[in-house]
């Protein structure tokens, strides 16, 4: 899905590719994960393999990721194919669903009619400013090159209505596990460039305009993790 960019090529671009982890037992579940632990499935291995395929050599300055083990694993098959070494934030962890991780968004938004509705869930904004917060210190470490961050489906929607409200509604965006996104920025002016490429096995890596070609299985688009 590409978007338009409105900061321009040349010296002195940002480009942040943003990934969602590859996919998980709870994925497939298709319930929230938030701060629950799991490590990739089979799936979300080679999902991860495929994004350090497909990111590794975009002259990678910094790789950055949530500290939650799905994200720890897809970003360091990022790190190890460019060469560098993986660091963790944990301003970039996922939202905190409490004692509703585990549920699917179905059963609770039925019984609080939305997700911000339910008791003990850590509110949108304070992930959104949290996330934001993470992705400027980023872009000032790698500024005119390329990093690569790795998150989780709810932060990275919510930091890509961020930097661009055009999007619209952030739980309308896609998500898909092992997916990447193209952030921009250039004197402190941000657009998205593109919103869930898949990288595949044999496909491409999106990025520079260029068509994707999503060969892996698809993994969980929905929210929470």
């Amino acid at each position: 899905m590409n978007v338009e960019t409105g900061v321009g090529r040349g010296p002195g671009l940002t480009r942040i590719y943003l990934a969602r982890h590859g996919r998980t037992s709870l994925n497939a579940a298709g319930v929230l994960r938030g701060r629950l632990d799991p490590a990739l499935d089979d799936v979300g291995r080679r999902q991860a393999a495929w994004l350090g395929a497909a990111l590794g050599d975009k002259g990678v300055r910094v790789v950055v990721t949530s500290p939650l083990r799905r994200a720890l694993q897809t970003a360091q098959a990022v790190a190890s194919c460019a060469g560098i070494e993986l660091e963790t934030d944990p301003r970039l962890i996922d939202r905190d669903y409490g004692a509703w991780a585990g549920k699917s968004i179905e059963v609770v938004e039925a019984r609080w009619g939305s997700m911000d509705g339910a008791p003990g869930v850590e509110p949108a904004a304070e992930v959104q400013a949290r996330a934001w917060e993470a992705l400027v210190d980023i872009e000032r470490r790698a500024h005119g090159a390329a990093a690569v961050v790795v998150s989780h489906d709810v932060v990275n929607r919510l930091v890509l209505v961020a930097c661009d409200p055009k999007l619209g509604d952030p739980a309308r965006l896609p998500q898909e596990t092992g997916c990447f996104n193209i952030v921009e920025c250039r004197d402190a002016r941000w657009a998205v460039a593109s919103v869930n490429e898949l990288p595949g096995e044999a496909g491409g890596s999106g990025v520079d305009g260029e068509a994707v070609v999503a060969t892996h299985e698809r993994g969980s688009s929905g929210r929470g993790g």
